[in-house]
């Protein structure tokens, strides 16, 4: 099985930063949307900046504005964009000359094909996106196509059992390694790095 692709979202100190990079991650979200975790393009830049460039720094949005996502894409310096929940084509396509990589989340009952969007990357989250709680990843196997990571209730304890049951690319996590909402821990972070990995050797 190949090596899974591992995305951390969320993230709000350097010393959490740091813990992806070190531990492997291959993506690192900063939220720049209405959120516990939000923070601003400025902060998102310093914290990108600390990032080497083979990992992925991602800007996340839901429900702004093309102009809006890349004006704070641009201050913040980042290499990828996320449009999460119900953002139209032209959304993908408004911003397809910033030259960064596109990422499309929603939820399972969404189009899960990756590109159908002109998106680069998808994440297929839980049917109610957000909520932390794990649902039936299996419900999806087979079903996604392309480069598609996996997202919704994941942590530590139930990465590797999420991998075997719908065969992801990658996955993607944020309150899976919190201690409270917008919290990050370290260790947490750790673990479930070291965990997807032993899942994606079989």
């Amino acid at each position: 099985m190949p090596r899974v692709y591992v995305k951390i979202c969320g993230l709000r100190e350097p010393e959490h930063v740091m813990a992806a990079v070190e531990a492997g991650a291959d993506a690192i979200g900063f939220v720049l949307t209405r959120s516990s975790r939000r923070v601003t393009p400025a902060r998102a830049r310093e914290l990108a900046a600390a990032v080497p460039s083979h990992v992925l720094t991602v800007a996340v949005f839901a429900g702004e504005t093309s102009q809006e996502v890349r004006q704070a894409t641009l201050e913040a310096g980042v290499r990828a964009v996320q449009l999460h929940g119900d953002h139209p084509h032209e959304d993908f396509t408004a911003l397809k000359d910033l030259d960064v990589t596109l990422v499309r989340a929603g939820a399972a009952g969404a189009d899960l094909r990756c590109g159908a969007f002109d998106e680069d990357l998808l994440i297929v989250d839980a049917p109610r996106p957000g909520s932390g709680l794990p649902w039936d990843w299996a419900a999806v196997r087979g079903r996604p196509q392309g480069r598609w990571m996996l997202a919704g209730g994941l942590d530590p304890s139930n990465v590797a059992e999420a991998i075997d049951a719908a065969g992801p690319w990658g996955v993607d996590v944020s309150s899976g390694v919190e201690t409270a909402p917008g919290v990050k821990d370290a260790g947490l972070i750790r673990s479930f790095l070291a965990a997807a990995r032993r899942a994606g050797q079989g």
